[in-house]
């Protein structure tokens, strides 16, 4: 059963080993034993329900405390500390397009502000109720999950909007296919949630990111159905698919979308390589960029987040002898961990082999063909889970990201991290940040960074310490011309930094779209931008 307090199910665990914890208290120091809020208690916080009945909308109590969040840290200090005080005034389960349509002329007659729930895994604050204005409804698509139709001929699969990402896929495996989106929050995300955030998936670099995977739709506004036709290309005017994508739910809710997919490859393989410091491993992957091998991912550590994957992988004595080892060939302390993908055919994956290990040697790398990139493959959805144990342990650890051309990686990435390092210097707490350069394109890549630091006693003193970190990182990375948000969305976390991207004028065609289709504003009101 999913967690109400965390990520993802009861049944699944992160153990941090002794040696970990050892490592962590050295380097953040020793935490506080602090207990979660008891779900009993966080139920009596709900409130009666301010809400018409309607046979599709359900108001029990635990219902709404499940869609009163999403993953950020905001919403994590909500929950598990008990600080939440907004919640959906009910929730509804729809299970076709006219459940949806109903429920949206529903809102727009009682005034109810809609927001539509996926798997809960924004890490932004897109299932965050207002504190203020009209009632919140959480739209759960759950039941839209479905593969309706496949079409081999055009290699196309229609879905429902509410399918969780292993759903997807395994529909897919079963006729020999495969869409390839993998992000982190894979286990629970859903393909709607990926389409209107312009959601990355892990393998994006062989895959795509999700705008080129997305062929067409259908979504229910305020104003009606706004079906896409199933083209390939078209020159006829403005894309309406990119309107869509990253609108957030702002124009209404997608209930199903017509994807690209591939036929499933013949073989894949996951391996490792090491450079002597994170620079030079960051030439080593920009040369493979612009080489355009092919490669299904790409993702260089720096030396910290190296050592820390490390520490946490509770193999101590295997560790110990990889370092010694690669120590032999040079790789010292400042040794950065490459992780990388070959997916296709045997011939093709043999050829991307050879030039990437060229690559790397010509950089004073060494290739590491056992385990660890194995290990990371098996471990790759499990590593959210982390987060619960570190929690528990009386740690709070959150991430940001952006996106930057390869010109400025080294300058902000080191900016940001000075940002984030030193930035619960007034109250002499230490913070742990490390970071990875993944997603990469000929003309740059993502820059993901984690950190970890210590909760308080009080929870209203975790969320201002995780407060002046993201403040002082987001003003970094948009001083420096990075997105805000390279995989993410905007959600509430990043709604400031929105115009630093858009511009006024563009932040008027976004407001004014918006105005058009929901001149009400009754689809997930005060996500993305503000429009009064």
């Amino acid at each position: 059963m999913k967690r109400i307090q965390g990520w993802g199910n009861k049944e699944t665990d992160y153990p941090v080993p002794e040696p970990a914890r050892d490592y962590l208290e050295k380097v953040v120091g020793k935490p506080l034993h602090l207990n979660n809020i008891p779900i009993k208690d966080l139920l009596k916080k709900v409130p009666d329900a301010q809400l018409p009945a309607h046979s599709l909308i359900l108001t029990e109590s635990e219902d709404r405390l499940r869609h009163a969040r999403g993953q950020s840290l905001n919403d994590w200090v909500d929950i598990c500390d008990g600080l939440v005080d907004t919640f959906p005034d009910g929730v509804a389960y729809p299970k076709s397009n006219e459940d949806v349509r109903e429920l949206i002329k529903y809102a727009s007659k009682n005034q109810v502000n809609l927001v539509p729930y996926g798997g809960g895994s924004s890490v932004v604050g897109h299932l965050t109720p207002p504190g203020e204005g009209l009632p919140t409804l959480s739209v759960d698509l759950k039941h839209l999950n479905q593969l309706r139709e496949l079409n081999e001929e055009s290699l196309e699969a229609t879905f429902g909007a509410g399918v969780s990402g292993p759903q997807l896929e395994e529909q897919l495996k079963k006729r020999g296919y495969i869409l390839g989106h993998f992000p982190q929050s894979w286990e629970y995300s859903t393909l709607g949630g990926w389409i209107v955030t312009r959601s990355v998936g892990q393998q994006s670099y062989h895959y795509g990111r999700i705008e080129p995977l997305f062929v067409s739709g259908h979504t229910e506004t305020p104003s009606g159905p706004l079906i896409l036709p199933r083209v390939p290309k078209s020159a006829a005017g403005p894309d309406l698919r990119h309107i869509l994508l990253g609108s957030e739910a702002r124009l209404g809710i997608l209930t199903s979308a017509t994807m690209r997919i591939r036929r499933l490859p013949a073989e894949e393989h996951f391996y490792a390589a090491f450079f002597p410091d994170f620079e030079i491993g960051a030439q080593a992957v920009r040369e493979i960029a612009q080489a355009e091998l092919q490669l299904s991912m790409l993702r260089l550590s720096d030396a910290m987040e190296t050592e820390t994957t490390f520490q946490l992988s509770g193999e101590e004595k295997l560790v110990n002898l990889a370092k010694k080892g690669l120590r032999l060939f040079g790789q010292g302390n400042d040794r950065c961990m490459l992780i990388y993908g070959l997916t296709g055919d045997h011939a093709t994956n043999q050829l991307a082999d050879r030039q990437l290990a060229h690559i790397v040697r010509s950089h004073h790398g060494i290739m590491v063909k056992f385990y660890l990139g194995e290990a990371w493959m098996e471990k790759r959805f499990l590593t959210p889970y982390l987060r619960n144990t570190l929690w528990n342990l009386g740690y709070a650890l959150d991430t940001l990201e952006t996106a930057l051309p390869w010109d400025k990686i080294k300058e902000t990435r080191k900016d940001v991290l000075n940002a984030i390092e030193h930035g619960l210097e007034d109250e002499n707490e230490p913070v742990l940040v490390f970071s990875h350069i993944s997603h990469i394109y000929t003309n740059g890549g993502s820059l993901y960074i984690t950190y970890l630091y210590r909760r308080a006693q009080d929870p209203h003193q975790t969320l201002e310490r995780w407060k002046k970190i993201k403040t002082s990182a987001s003003k970094t990375i948009v001083a420096h011309g990075g997105t805000i948000t390279h995989q993410h969305g905007v959600g509430i976390d990043h709604k400031d930094y929105l115009a630093a991207e858009k511009g006024a004028l563009g932040m008027q065609m976004i407001k004014d779209l918006i105005n058009n289709v929901d001149p009400e504003q009754i689809m997930n009101a005060g996500k993305l931008i503000d429009i009064n």
